[in-house]
């Protein structure tokens, strides 16, 4: 019996609950605190919408699909040797995906939800985004149909290149040898998904580390990993966390001036309009807790604050250095 491959996830999410299980029993017993219920709950959330999307952008993208395929370069047939082609192909444009997601915000607006979480266990694999089919990550995968590969066969090795990567969100194992020279391994993936400056933007593998090493974007974990994003944003509603970045764009289209800055804001680097985006921090603490005059009574983690921020800062031009406080650290967004 073939399992559909918009169920390979699925039916492999037995196995996964395993391991959820067996690591936080672990850490229970270690009185380590790596889950939290909230967040937990949270990412198991995001995961059934992520499949909800993905299986409702499948009905839609199909058709796209096969019409590629009918114009394919070739038409290559089954066999060992091509699925281990087809298998270092789509494991290198997922590196490219993944780079992009980091680079370009319409992308990272998807991503970042991925690396919200301040925790780093299993079910981070869980904590995917809806959205990612309107940012298109289905696109990375055309060129292998292009080729000539069979379109299920390149969904089965997109989801088994996905299902390798759930056994990487964990803060267990730290040297792996000869295995983390070629493929990912936690201790890589716990650099990537760190928010230390030194691993910013880093170690972006998804089964093998080769293309990082490859390309200049290896780094290897030596200071201890502080999970999350630069914003420190921290929310346990699926719905918040969804579209945290896209209500940020939607919020700075119309007090951008011109297109190209638009643009730039779409297809940009996710940092482009710090200032700005620092305003609409400061304008959603003002409309969440207008009681408060500023998010400087909050705790902000290893970010600096200002000593004073009172209401009136808020109205004034933000200079660089309270422009980079308030973007870092707003953790009253809930």
């Amino acid at each position: 019996m073939t399992i559909p491959v918009e169920l390979i996830l699925i039916c492999l999410s037995p196995i996964f609950f395993i391991f959820i299980g067996w690591e936080w029993l672990h850490s229970v017993r270690q009185n380590q605190p790596r889950y939290q219920w909230q967040d937990s709950l949270a990412n198991l959330c995001l995961a059934a919408m992520h499949q909800a999307g993905d299986a409702v952008s499948l009905l839609l993208l199909l058709p796209v699909f096969y019409w590629v395929s009918q114009h394919a370069l070739w038409q290559i047939e089954f066999s060992w040797t091509a699925l281990a082609a087809l298998f270092l192909l789509q494991d290198f444009l997922y590196y490219w995906f993944h780079r992009a997601s980091h680079r370009i915000r319409w992308l990272w607006a998807s991503h970042v939800v991925h690396h919200s979480s301040r925790l780093m266990n299993f079910s981070t694999a869980f904590r995917q985004s809806l959205t990612y089919p309107i940012s298109g990550m289905w696109l990375f995968w055309l060129p292998l149909v292009w080729v000539g590969f069979d379109v299920r066969l390149v969904l089965a090795v997109v989801a088994i290149n996905l299902a390798f990567q759930f056994f990487v969100h964990t803060q267990h194992g730290r040297y792996w040898g000869w295995f983390g020279f070629v493929f990912n391994t936690p201790a890589v993936h716990r650099v990537h998904h760190a928010c230390n400056a030194e691993y910013i933007d880093r170690n972006f593998a998804g089964v093998l580390v080769i293309w990082d090493r490859l390309f200049g974007t290896y780094q290897a974990e030596q200071a201890p990993c502080r999970f999350g994003i630069t914003d420190d944003f921290s929310s346990n509603n699926p719905l918040t966390i969804t579209f945290y970045e896209w209500r940020k764009m939607v919020w700075l289209w119309p007090r951008l001036p011109s297109a190209g800055q638009r643009l730039k804001l779409l297809f940009g680097a996710p940092e482009c309009f710090a200032e700005q985006s620092a305003q609409f921090i400061a304008h959603l603490h003002a409309k969440q807790h207008p009681s408060t005059s500023s998010p400087s009574n909050q705790s902000f983690g290893d970010g600096q604050v200002p000593d004073k921020m009172s209401s009136s800062t808020l109205q004034q031009p933000l200079t660089e250095q309270s422009t980079e406080s308030v973007a870092k650290n707003p953790t009253w967004l809930k």
